[in-house]
């Protein structure tokens, strides 16, 4: 019964959208065009007139936005409506005999997750695998575009080939608002130009406690510096009216709300659903700190900077103003997405739920119904269901049909969709423009990634002028970060996790240092010889990581390819044993020492070893351009950038942020030397 039930759906798609055609009604772009279409100017005007009576209303480019929302949508059936709520991974749709899914299930939306790539992973293929996604979208009646996201969070950092900037932390500590907002237009550019229209970016948490493994996703730990950063959406989405440009995307501001604020201790929603110390854990905090800390940088994001979609957290809330032990999960929380974010800001984008979000909600408790329930009911408009996505769309027409849910709330989620479609401009342009994937990862765009890195550089110690250098000395270079790209990108390249083995084009550090000296030593773990009178740069920090894996004293990833099963390092915010040794020999013996610290996060430099370091440097995660580093060590650049968080001098004071009552960090917020 089930087989026979689905050939005869996928049938009458065919046909629906067959019927469509052949009554001239709707107007498709060929896949793969490079530029828009041109219209026809052989047309007579009375076929033009003709033509123009017999457009359906929805399909009018001419008509407001809103009225062509409200015509598709009284055209549309239940079942239609609930697949533009439904998000799919591309792994679930991608084979030839599951390609069909796209069409029959009514999908609104299909992403990519870390890692989740077409082969061969190039910038063509993408564009091409996206472009064949959309074609079975358009076999649908009525013929409504699928919209494509990816965790664009530090270029597209999934497509290899792509323009690798530095993680949020990094651009933080430019101060730099109007880098930012062109680092994201740059980044907007790639993505949209080989296939995706929409990134889950920028993260606009505040992150209060650097053993979060999501530490480097923040632009700081002030409310005021995000804020302040949140230009990265005009650059995502340009101006208003400019979605549908071929060089912007729509942007997600995430993850709503509090996910930096979690308590260690917490995590994966008080070990329920995993074994995470803090990441997806419970904001333990009175209303007013909420309001601060979490929720303020959403007022802007909305009102002044026009976010197209917001993404709900993982992590609990548990506000201590009525005693603890009444935690709601984000997904769930609709006096916050209903009432303060939709209501009481004006947001009139949509929320999308994160991935497999709503499992989130009362784990071990809920069904899954109740938890669809509970998701669509606080306000999620589309959700990110990877793999169930079939069970999803079932569970939820049963829920409409039975009256747990509304009419009035899935047609107010599907309307919020499909205004940012029509907006996005993808009915008359469903197909990948790819005026600019030749400039994917491009001289040009290199340049405002090096640009970035030079500019987030933060300068903490410099004892005795020790830089910028002069191009002329020995330079003895060490440590595991000074060859290692992979290292320097971080996690969410290539692979959701990053890692130490990922090899992506660009320059590494030592690369950018040996274009820069002329006599130039290399030794990872400072075992050469050190000649004589030259200056030592050790550059040590962390391996890649991301999410509850960067977590301090987490669980290890073991699992991409490069792992061959072999658990990471474990991170602890502490330099291992070989990079210290590296930079107590290096120190030991070199005229004067720098260490370069390339990490997501702070990283403990004990005293003795800090005595005898003339320049401190923290790099974070520079992404593809390790020349940017090599520009401020030399001089090309100034050192200008400042710490978007505190510096601590022991793990043991996280958290630590300025303004609490006894703050004592080895650097405070905010601090960073410079040079001429």
């Amino acid at each position: 019964m089930v087989a026979f039930a689905r050939t005869r759906r996928r049938t009458a798609v065919a046909l629906g959208a067959a019927a469509v055609l052949a009554a001239g009604l709707i107007s498709v772009q060929t896949p793969g065009a490079s530029a828009r279409p041109h219209s026809a100017s052989a047309t007579s005007t009375g076929a033009a007139s003709s033509a123009a009576a017999d457009v359906l209303p929805y399909r009018d480019p001419s008509l407001p936005i809103s009225q062509r929302v409200a015509d598709l949508l009284g055209r549309m059936n239940l079942d239609e409506k609930i697949g533009q709520m439904t998000q799919a991974e591309r792994a679930s749709v991608d084979a030839p005999g599951d390609i069909h899914k796209i069409s029959d299930d009514y999908l609104g939306s299909v992403l990519s997750g870390g890692g989740s790539v077409p082969t061969p992973n190039t910038p063509e293929a993408w564009a091409d695998m996206v472009d064949r996604y959309q074609s079975q979208a358009l076999r649908t009646p009525l013929q409504i575009p699928i919209i494509y996201g990816i965790d664009t969070v530090h270029g597209d950092g999934n497509m290899y080939g792509a323009t690798v900037f530095p993680h949020n932390i990094g651009l933080g500590a430019t101060r730099d608002p109007d880098l930012v907002r062109e680092v994201e237009h740059v980044a907007a550019s790639e993505t949209r130009s080989t296939g995706p229209q929409w990134a889950f970016a920028p993260c606009i948490c505040v992150a209060r406690d650097d053993r979060w493994g999501r530490t480097y996703e923040s632009f700081g730990e002030t409310p005021q510096l995000v804020e302040q950063m949140e230009t990265a959406i005009d650059g995502f989405q340009g101006p208003p009216g400019h979605l549908s440009d071929n060089d912007r995307v729509l942007a997600t501001a995430k993850h709503f709300a509090g996910d930096g604020l979690t308590t260690y201790g917490t995590g994966s929603n008080m070990q329920q659903t995993g074994n995470y110390p803090i990441d997806q854990g419970v904001d333990q905090v009175s209303r007013a700190t909420f309001d601060n800390l979490a929720l303020a940088p959403y007022v802007d994001a909305v009102q002044v900077h026009h976010v197209g979609s917001v993404m709900p957290s993982y992590s609990d809330v548990d506000f201590t103003d009525d005693g603890l032990g009444n935690r709601v999960n984000m997904h769930a929380e609709g006096d916050l997405i209903n009432g303060w974010l939709k209501s009481e800001q004006g947001f009139d984008g949509f929320v999308i739920s994160d991935y497999n979000g709503i499992d989130h909600i009362h784990p071990g408790t809920y069904t899954f119904a109740q938890q669809v329930a509970a998701g669509v009911n606080a306000g999620i408009d589309m959700f990110m269901q990877p793999s169930n996505f079939e069970q999803f769309e079932a569970t939820l027409k049963g829920l409409v049909e039975d009256g747990t849910v509304s009419m009035a709330r899935i047609d107010d989620a599907v309307s919020r969709i499909l205004t940012a479609k029509f907006e996005l401009g993808l009915f008359e342009h469903p197909y990948t423009d790819r005026t600019h994937l030749p400039d994917v990862g491009s001289p040009a765009h290199r340049a405002v990634a090096r640009q970035a890195v030079s500019e987030s550089q933060v300068l903490l110690k410099n004892d005795r002028g020790t830089l910028p250098l002069t191009a002329n000395r020995p330079v003895y270079v060490a440590g595991s970060n000074a060859d290692n790209i992979g290292n320097q990108a971080g996690g969410w390249t290539l692979t959701w996790q990053g890692g130490s083995t990922n090899v992506i084009p660009g320059t590494t550090i030592l690369q950018g240092i040996e274009a820069d000296a002329s006599d130039v030593t290399y030794s990872e773990d400072a075992s050469a010889p050190i000649p004589h009178q030259a200056t030592g740069i050790v550059v040590v920090g962390e391996t890649p990581y991301a999410e509850g894996f960067g977590d301090v004293n987490g669980p290890r990833w073991a699992y991409d390819p490069g792992d061959h099963g072999v658990p990471r390092p474990p991170k602890t915010m502490e330099l291992s044993d070989a990079d210290a040794n590296a930079v107590n020999t290096v120190c030991a013996q070199a005229a004067r020492c720098i260490v370069l610290v390339v990490s997501g996060r702070p990283m403990i430099i004990p005293p003795d070893m800090l005595s005898h370091i003339d320049a401190l440097v923290a790099s974070w995660l520079p992404g593809s351009e390790g020349e940017g580093v090599a520009d401020v060590l030399f001089g090309q650049q100034p050192f200008t950038g400042k710490l978007p968080v505190s510096w601590p001098r022991s793990v043991d004071q996280e958290p630590i942020n300025i303004g609490d009552a006894s703050y004592d960090p080895l650097y405070p917020f905010g601090w960073g030397l410079s040079t001429k």
